[in-house]
């Protein structure tokens, strides 16, 4: 029963993980924008759920690149190996001339994600919450733009199905660490339910430094609604008051954080923590306590981390969300296998 419950885990966290790309893309705007109701090529979504649900790409774009493919001439390189007897060839004519005057290449929007990244997003205290964040340029790939977390890096982020396939990975290791962790207690279907909106959120908030009302508030309400359900089943392990008054200390705390130094957290992260607190207190105040200190922790070490490298200074923007879910993951984790032994 044991390994057929973290198979049955990891199948749904594949299964959710796959779904979650899309709705990332969609939300990963700023605060002024509306969501992405289309794929960058213009193709609306459709689909389940007003195509929220579904892959990262629309499915006339996936078909698009066998039958680009198909159509495109052999590239220069090919062309020049194919002289005669190691002869070159004459250049192929790439439009270069008609670009020409400075501009870059990889058309406006990158030069706008560049500015983005290298100005804006630097520059700006670091916060992951409802305010508005780095813009992630209009002409971004499905994967939602450039990651924020490479400041002033020139390496392209991942493929849309890429993309997919790792937050796929990423989800299933989530839900069978927690299924093998906490066993056949009925709180493991509220973590399962849970996690895909957790991945969800951690994308959104690293590609635009956002956490929107959409998700954390309904993340907060989900969560102690489950639990009080959960709390009423034989074998259940926590405490539903304690999960209550978790997410109030825990959202207090973060309250108090934003009240005293705005500039270096959103109010995002302040709802999101009422939802975490929910969940952690379930096991009690050391767990909420390990969560939310592992939160800082693990945020502290990359921002340490990133400076070391040169790569960010005390000013650089960074999402805290991310961490945050991960501190409250090692909790969950830690308290579930305390309970087990």
């Amino acid at each position: 029963m044991y390994v057929t419950l973290i198979a049955v885990a990891a199948l749904w966290g594949i299964a959710t993980g796959l779904l979650v790309p899309r709705a990332a893309y969609r939300l990963s705007v700023a605060a002024s924008e509306p969501w992405r109701d289309s794929c960058p090529a213009g193709h609306p979504f459709t689909g389940p759920w007003r195509g929220w649900l579904g892959g990262p790409r629309c499915r006339a774009c996936a078909a698009a690149p066998s039958a680009t493919a198909a159509a495109t001439p052999p590239s220069s390189r090919d062309r020049h190996r194919a002289g005669p007897r190691g002869e070159p060839a004459a250049p192929a004519d790439t439009g270069i001339e008609a670009s020409t005057g400075g501009s870059n290449p990889a058309g406006p929007h990158s030069a706008t994600a560049q500015e983005t990244e290298t100005g804006t997003a630097r520059q700006a205290p670091a916060h992951s919450g409802s305010e508005p964040g780095p813009d992630p340029g209009a002409g971004a790939g499905a994967d939602g733009g450039a990651e924020q977390l490479s400041q002033g890096s020139a390496s392209q982020p991942p493929s849309p199905r890429a993309t997919a396939l790792i937050t796929a990975l990423v989800t299933m290791l989530t839900c069978v660490a927690l299924a093998a962790a906490t066993g056949q207690r009925p709180e493991l279907a509220v973590w399962l339910l849970l996690t895909p909106f957790a991945v969800l959120l951690a994308l959104v908030d690293v590609r635009v430094h956002r956490l929107p009302d959409q998700l954390t508030l309904p993340l907060a309400f989900a969560a102690a609604v489950l639990l009080g359900l959960a709390g009423l089943l034989p074998g259940a392990a926590g405490s539903w008051p304690k999960a209550l008054l978790g997410g109030v200390a825990l959202g207090a705390v973060y309250c108090l954080l934003f009240v005293i130094h705005p500039e270096g957290m959103g109010f995002g992260d302040v709802k999101l923590a009422l939802g975490l607190g929910v969940l952690l207190g379930w096991y009690g105040w050391g767990v909420l306590f390990v969560g939310a200190f592992a939160g800082f922790l693990f945020g502290s070490l990359y921002g340490f981390g990133l400076m070391a490298l040169g790569r960010a200074n005390r000013k650089s923007a960074i999402p805290f969300g991310p961490f945050m879910i991960t501190g409250a993951l090692s909790g969950l984790l830690l308290g579930a296998l305390g309970l087990s032994n």
